[in-house]
């Protein structure tokens, strides 16, 4: 039999793969210093809402001490899904981790999504769930957000005759306005498998989570890379249904998250409240630079209840705003989608970011004006 050439084994790809537009992930801080060919320490990195603080000093000192990483982690995962549900208020039974909420999103969309069913997606939002629906062979429908990024309910129940799940982040991303309890109420209402995507709700200081014994269609997802500065191991967790969290742990990658990413999220969870303190520390700073961006008559800042800020740029220069920053050794977020054309999301950082990008800024507008 003769081998397969190149273009032979792509005709044993499944024909959707090879139309699937890539996630557009963010780029590395060497990389980004290397492109503009200034020193990595120089940057900064307000792209991605990464926790510029980093991990608590437990984590390091745990990683550290650690004298197993030649074992596999516990499969069942006892004594971190016990962790977990005592920190989010439920049994561990409701409790799934992986690698990041994204392993989630991917493991919830594979027991639920067969080739042709149909996910609702309300964008602009995280593109990871319309990612993983098309990864699956499955549909979108999508229920566009108003203009106030407020969920359309209408259109999600004409949406919902035919669809199997949606997805919604609280607080949302990039736009970071949270669920009211109108919408979730709404949304549990139509029957679907409702997944609240909680990755900021450390920096809302609300949660849905402990709802979730007591609502057979809620899943709720959460993630250490945030507010606990973990976004480099990939550790995440779901909160859902007994029964739907059993499927999960027979179905998924029986070692993980890894036993890193376990040791890092136990120890995150036993110095929360020094993590916690950090937050506030990034709300203040969010709320600082919310003030100070609403200074400039070229750019409408939208209301954050996440450790980023959502602005749109007058005048269609969103783009070039992005590059004359990025040349700078700033780096910030550009979309240009039908709801956010023209807009960047800036993520908080320390006090000198802070005052470095809005400077920057500043001095962009006096240019515009000459």
């Amino acid at each position: 039999m003769a081998s397969k050439t190149s273009a032979g084994i792509l005709d044993l790809v499944q024909p959707h793969f090879l139309e699937l537009l890539g996630y557009e992930p963010i780029e590395p801080v060497n990389v980004l210093a290397e492109r503009i060919g200034i020193p990595p320490d120089k940057i900064a990195k307000l792209d991605g809402n990464e926790n510029p603080y980093g991990p608590s000093p437990r984590v390091l000192e745990a990683l550290g001490s650690f004298d197993s990483y030649h074992r596999y982690a516990d499969p069942k995962q006892r004594e971190l899904r016990t962790a977990l549900g005592d920190y989010v208020g439920v049994g561990p039974e409701h409790i799934v981790a992986g690698a990041g909420s994204d392993e989630l999103i991917d493991l919830l969309v594979r027991v639920l999504i067969a080739p042709g069913d149909a996910v609702i997606d309300c964008p602009p939002t995280f593109g990871m769930y319309g990612f993983s629906a098309r990864v699956a062979g499955g549909r979108i429908i999508e229920a566009v957000r108003r203009d106030d990024f407020s969920l359309d309910l209408d259109a999600v129940r004409s949406a919902s005759k035919t669809a199997k799940a949606i997805f919604v982040a609280s607080p949302n991303n990039p736009t970071g306005n949270p669920l009211t309890v109108e919408e979730l109420d709404a949304l549990l209402e139509t029957g679907l498998l409702v997944v609240v995507d909680e990755a900021y709700a450390e920096f809302s200081g609300t949660s849905v989570a402990s709802q979730v014994p007591e609502r057979e269609n809620l899943v709720v997802l959460r993630t250490f890379s945030k507010w606990a500065g973990l976004a480099g191991l990939r550790a995440g967790y779901g909160i859902m249904p007994a029964s739907l969290a059993d499927v999960l742990m027979h179905m998924k990658p029986p070692y993980s998250p890894n036993v890193a990413a376990e040791v890092a999220m136990l120890a995150s969870l036993q110095d929360r409240e020094s993590l916690m303190e950090r937050v506030g520390t990034i709300v203040t700073e969010r709320d600082r630079m919310t003030k100070q961006l609403s200074a400039l008559d070229f750019m409408e800042v939208f209301p954050s209840s996440a450790n980023f800020v959502l602005t749109r740029v007058a005048g269609g220069e969103g783009r070039e705003l992005r590059d004359r920053l990025a040349a700078t050794g700033i780096f910030v977020r550009y979309f240009d989608t039908p709801r956010l054309r023209d807009c960047i999301r800036i993520s908080v950082g320390t006090e000198a970011d802070t005052d470095r990008v809005v400077e920057a800024l500043r001095e962009q507008g006096g240019e515009r004006g000459r």
